[in-house]
Formats: C-alpha cells, sequence, structure tokens
C-alpha cells in the first residue's frame, strides 16, 4: 500500500475513535510518509516497537529539530529553551531540577489534598443538583486545582491562563494573531509570578525553580520563564481531557462500568487500560531527527530526515496487545506508552495517573447512577486543539 506522494497527517477521526488506517499500516507499511499541516515531510512510525525505538534510541534526536522547518501541528515549534526540545545531558539536567515533585512517594503525600478537592467538587455537583457539565464542573477544575497548589499560582487567575493554554494547543481554532497575542500575554504572566517569588519564596515548585535559578546558577532565565509555562499548560491538560474521556468512554462500555462498579480495586489497572486504549492527541508532532542512517520498520530513515510516533496506533498494535480494539479494565500486557518511552517520558504521570484514580473513585462512589444528562450524543467536543476530548459533557446521577 505504498503511496508516492506523503499521507495528509492526522489522519481523519472522530470522537475517540481511531482511524482504521492505522491498523493497515502497521500490517503494510509501519514506517511511511507524512506530511503534517506545517513543516517539511516526515516518516511516521505507527507500531509498539518502532515508537520505542524513535522515542528511546539516542540515534534519534530532539534537539536536531531546532532551527529546522520541523512537521508539527500547530504553527509554532517548541523553542530551543523548552525541555521537550533537548537531548540529555541537558535534557537530564532540566529535568533533575522539578522530577523530585513528581516522585510516587511526593505524589502518594498529595492523594489526601486532591481527594479532599475532587470532594468539594462533588459537594457543590451534588448540592446543585443535576444535570451538570462534567468538564467545567469537575474535569478542569481538579487538575487546574491541583496544579496551581504545587507550582504555586494564584488559582484565581485560572480562567487567564486556561484560555492561553488553548491558544497554545491551537492548531486551528485561534488565529496566528491571537496565538502570538496569547503566548505573549502567558509569558508576561510567568516573568510576574518568578518576579514575586524573588521577594516572597514559598513551599511551591516555582520558588525552588526560581532558587535553582537565582542562587544554584542551574538554570538560564528563558529556561526558568519556558519551564515554568510548560509545566502549567502541560501539567493540567491532558489530565483535564481525560477525566471526560474516561467517562464517556465508560458510559458508552456499560459492562466495563458495571464490572468496576462492583469492583473499586479495579481502578488503579482501568486507569492503565483507558490511558491505553483512548487516543489522547490529534496525532502527534515532536518529531525526532535521525542523526545517522537507521533502519526502521523495513525501511531506512536517511541521516537528517525527521520521523514522528503515533503513540495512539502503537498501544493498539496487535503484536503486542490481544484484540487491541477492545476494552478490557482487567489487560494486564504490555505497559501502553501513553506517556511517552525513554528521556522524555512524561515527567508528570505519577501525578496523572493518581488524579485519574481519584477521578474514578470518587465519580462512582459519590454520584450513583452516574449517566449522560439526555445521550451521548448531547456531547460537544473540541475542535481546532491538539488534544481530543469533550468541551462539554451533560450529566446527571441518581439523587439519595
Amino acid at each position: 500500500m505504498t503511496t508516492a506522494q506523503p499521507r495528509s497527517y492526522p489522519f481523519a477521526s472522530g470522537k475517540l475513535d481511531l482511524d482504521p488506517l492505522y491498523a493497515a499500516l502497521r500490517r503494510e507499511e509501519p514506517v511511511c510518509r507524512v506530511r503534517l499541516p506545517y513543516g517539511e515531510p516526515a516518516w511516521l512510525a505507527t507500531r509498539y516497537e518502532d515508537v520505542k525505538v524513535v522515542l528511546g534510541d539516542s540515534r534519534f534526536s530532539r534537539a536536531a529539530a531546532v532551527g529546522r522547518d520541523q512537521p508539527r501541528s500547530r504553527p509554532y515549534a517548541a523553542g530551543a529553551g523548552a525541555m521537550i526540545s533537548l537531548d540529555p545531558p541537558e535534557h537530564s539536567r532540566l529535568r533533575r531540577l522539578v522530577a523530585k515533585a513528581f516522585t510516587m512517594r511526593r505524589i502518594e503525600e498529595l492523594r489526601p489534598r486532591v481527594q479532599q478537592i475532587a470532594d468539594g467538587l462533588v459537594d457543590a455537583m451534588t448540592a446543585e443538583g443535576p444535570p451538570a457539565d462534567l468538564v467545567q464542573s469537575f474535569g478542569l477544575p481538579l487538575p487546574i486545582a491541583v496544579m496551581c497548589e504545587l507550582l504555586g499560582v494564584p488559582y484565581e487567575d485560572r480562567a487567564d491562563f486556561r484560555q492561553w493554554a488553548d491558544a497554545y494547543l491551537s492548531t486551528t481554532k485561534f488565529t496566528r494573531e491571537q496565538v502570538i497575542d496569547a503566548r505573549t500575554r502567558l509569558r508576561e504572566y510567568v516573568f510576574a509570578l518568578t518576579a514575586k517569588r524573588r521577594t516572597e519564596p514559598r513551599d511551591d515548585l516555582l520558588s525552588a525553580l526560581v532558587a535553582a535559578r537565582d542562587n544554584e546558577d542551574r538554570l538560564s532565565e528563558e529556561e526558568l520563564l519556558t519551564m515554568a509555562e510548560t509545566i502549567l499548560v502541560a501539567g493540567h491538560e491532558t489530565t483535564a481531557a481525560q477525566i471526560p474521556n474516561f467517562i464517556y468512554l465508560l458510559l458508552t462500555n456499560p459492562s466495563q462500568l458495571s464490572a468496576l462498579r462492583a469492583d473499586l480495586s479495579l481502578v488503579p489497572q482501568a486507569v492503565e487500560e483507558l490511558l491505553r486504549y483512548i487516543p489522547a492527541g490529534a496525532g502527534s508532532s515532536q518529531p525526532r531527527y535521525a542523526l545517522e542512517d537507521v533502519v526502521l520498520g523495513g525501511v531506512t530513515v536517511s541521516a537528517g530526515e525527521p520521523v514522528v510516533v503515533d503513540r495512539s496506533s502503537a498501544n493498539r498494535d496487535d503484536a503486542v496487545y490481544t484484540d487491541p480494539d477492545e476494552l478490557d479494565l482487567t489487560r494486564r500486557e504490555a505497559p501502553h506508552i501513553g506517556f511517552g518511552y525513554g528521556a522524555h517520558h512524561c515527567l508528570g504521570a505519577p501525578l496523572a495517573r493518581m488524579e485519574l484514580q481519584v477521578t474514578l473513585n470518587t465519580l462512582l462512589t459519590r454520584l450513583p447512577g452516574l449517566r449522560f444528562a439526555g445521550s451521548a450524543d448531547d456531547v460537544v467536543w473540541k475542535s481546532g486543539v491538539s488534544t481530543r476530548g469533550p468541551e462539554r459533557m451533560p450529566i446527571r446521577w441518581d439523587v439519595v
């Protein structure tokens, strides 16, 4: 099924569906040529093992993308100061500065506070009574509140940085001018916050980063501001999308939902399976450039050529998973790569997992009979941004 011209990528798909073309490519053309909305053509890796090679092999470089017209879904690529654009050892240096905030031990210490936030949100929902919009009432405020406390950002500013984050992640939802304005305003906001932490340090991650910049000289000013921006945006966005994604998928798979309600000890494994199954991103960017000729998936990627990977496709690879297109909350096969792999494995993965576990436990125990307010067709889906998920999701529950 090899094509002479690069395929247009991302492939078309709706809601949480995965385009069937991925399965055909994994079988017949696992590494193929694609063209994203911006930048030069690239190779696309779709199989689990090939994706792991690209993400974990030092012959593929993120730093080599800086300064090139790299393939991407958004008008702007990450800049040279962003951690996602660095290779070890520079990437490792920056990662170590924030890693202690996301250790398993630190995350478990946060769990009671996250539970308290979740309970408060449900208290407000039940006091108001059904129906409610799960996105605005729970999906967004939970991870935003957690990230605000962890990083040290005033929660009352959430409306502003949510708007900036939307534009930051825009593919077509916002104009070029709006994206530039949002990025400028976000940078000004983070600059003001860091200035305040210099005179009023607190026990939060932003203060620790400022100290690393000023007292230990381990960060440049540009690195400090870029890292704070990245954590603020990425630290809540994916989890905020996955919360309604999880509930939507459970409500549309009633047998799986019933099994989970009957045995909440399945929640940790259910979170992993839902993360494997749900294609959270609308395609992929963040290309790696080959530093030398590499044979990948039966083709030769020449030195200097970019490769993008599709983790959602890799998570449906039938060479790795039994019946990969079936949702099975008891699945215990190979670990998914929804959080990436290798040096750039998502730093916030332990926090996201914990928030999602708290979410399922809380909503399934405190909102009996949780269901759509109407039907699944009433869910309004995001468009023009790089994350998939509901923009509005009306729900109701049994009032007891």
